[in-house]
């Protein structure tokens, strides 16, 4: 196949998630002037598939819930300890950054700092980039003074600005910083690289005291390690008492989200903060440079590369990371939608597993079906449920009774979906439940009255879900179908100081 060949293939499988929602979005407008009963009885049979689903959701989210509650309180250091290859295994870590505040990048090294494993066995990198040049400077001074002598290894990398064919952003620094650490760090030690475990981290990750003896734990004892990526739990609570309470609903369904998934490996992707052999790292080719999404791609280089012999293990212990905050409300709703936006584009995914799936015999048929069905199922989901439940599901009713089409369906249509409404108040209800026991202690500058917040704060779920879940998710998917790419936009950190 030639290369204009090849570009217009690759262009047809972008257009197919954006064609596939917004045929979804004409279809459910356009006939609901033209067939508004046929609407109804879609909607009907879309909000009750919803209802169940979110039923069987809920029961997954319990059960995580009790496995996470439980493996947090676990002593792995103490399970690690006997295992033979527990002295051999390192950590090389790396915390890429871009403008944070030095509290920030101080916070979670601290957090290295108080973990229980040898300290002599972790290998940071820090990775800034030239194009924040003078910031980084200060700050990766006063981090290496403070915690260079306290890891085994302390190495300050410095991506270079504009290199061609690169997208800036987590993939391209952490990508540059990992073959500088294989010089300098893997291969100067002479450590096997498949007794190096790389744990890619966003820069406000505070990582749990127990999580490298529980990561080396899963390492040594589940088969094949080097063929398998480690997902912990997402808690965005570093700053859940700061931030605005649209931003915590937002970020504690994220978290939700993902625990449901953790008990689904078969569909399992890498997300944000994840962990990986070294070795595996090496033989894919590093973290793609010239992509936004290169967290869960990661994962798909690892599953192309082995020809689907690659999965991910569930982690259920928590890394925690920052919710959205700024300075203003006005700048902390755009940079949440930002995020949300480029969490979406990881449909960029899809066009690309189809490209390396289509030739590749040696994966199973169901096995390549299934990842792309839930890659697309997922996004189309994401772009489109909130809207054709909370927003358009009330149109075909409203043409219906404008035309005059009375009729036993028109008349308790209504009162059916009040009744599918009150119901899902069950799974509302138990998440905003769920959500004060995730909370980390009140710090002394929140008030008293913020709790009944925190769970109160849960009734506007249905506009977070439609603003900060289907738009973004839609506008994402629109913009690859018009070859309109997305560059990697970096969400602002801040926090309060204690008083």
């Amino acid at each position: 196949m030639d290369r204009q060949a090849a570009y217009r293939w690759y262009r047809t499988l972008e257009m197919i998630p954006g064609i596939f929602i917004w045929s979804a979005f004409i279809l459910a407008v356009g006939l609901s002037f033209i067939k508004p009963l046929w609407v109804i009885v879609f909607i009907i049979a879309f909000d009750a598939l919803w209802l169940i689903r979110i039923s069987y959701l809920l029961v997954y989210l319990l059960t995580s819930y009790r496995r996470f509650r439980h493996d947090s309180h676990v002593d792995w250091l103490a399970k690690t300890q006997p295992l033979p290859k527990y002295q051999e295994i390192y950590h090389l870590i790396f915390l890429p950054t871009y403008k944070e505040p030095v509290e920030v990048v101080d916070q979670s090294l601290a957090s290295l700092k108080n973990i229980r494993y040898p300290l002599d066995r972790l290998l940071v990198v820090l990775c800034g980039e030239q194009k924040d040049h003078e910031h980084f400077q200060k700050v990766s001074a006063a981090m290496q003074e403070k915690y260079e002598k306290i890891f085994g290894k302390f190495l300050v990398t410095e991506h270079p600005a504009d290199v061609p064919g690169e997208v800036p952003g987590k993939g391209s620094n952490t990508a540059y910083a990992g073959k500088r650490a294989q010089k300098e760090i893997v291969d100067a030690l002479g450590l096997p690289y498949e007794n190096v475990v790389v744990s890619s981290f966003d820069v406000d990750t505070v990582v749990h005291p127990q999580y490298f003896a529980c990561l080396t734990y899963h390492y040594l004892t589940v088969p094949n390690p080097t063929h398998a990526s480690y997902q912990p739990v997402a808690l965005y609570s570093n700053n859940v008492w700061e931030s605005p309470f649209l931003m915590r609903v937002v970020a504690m369904s994220t978290t939700f989200w993902l625990m449901t998934e953790q008990m689904r490996p078969e569909r399992l992707f890498t997300f944000s903060s994840h962990s990986m052999s070294f070795k595996t790292l090496v033989e894919v080719g590093f973290w793609q440079s010239d992509i936004v999404t290169e967290d869960s791609r990661i994962f798909i280089q690892g599953f192309i590369e082995y020809d689907g012999d690659y999965r991910v293990v569930p982690l259920f212990i928590p890394l925690s990371m920052d919710t959205v905050m700024s300075h203003t409300l006005r700048q902390s709703l755009k940079n949440q939608y930002v995020q949300q936006r480029r969490w979406a584009y990881g449909i960029e995914n899809f066009p690309f597993m189809v490209w390396n799936f289509w030739g590749n015999k040696a994966i199973p048929f169901m096995k390549k079906f299934r990842y792309l069905f839930n890659q697309l199922e997922g996004s189309f989901s994401w772009a489109t449920a909130p809207i054709l439940i909370f927003i358009l599901g009330r149109l075909p009713i409203a043409v219906a009774n404008h035309q005059g089409l009375t009729s036993a369906l028109t008349v308790n249509t209504p009162h059916v979906l009040s009744i599918m409404m009150t119901v899902s108040l069950v799974g509302l209800i138990a998440s905003a439940m769920l959500s004060m026991t995730l909370l980390p202690p009140r710090p002394r500058h929140a008030p008293r009255w913020q709790w009944p917040i925190m769970f109160l704060q849960w009734i506007i779920f249905p506009v977070t879900m439609v603003a900060f879940g289907s738009i973004p998710a839609t506008e994402a998917i629109t913009r690859l179908m018009l070859g309109k790419y997305l560059g990697f936009n970096v969400t602002e950190k801040m926090r309060k100081k204690d008083v």
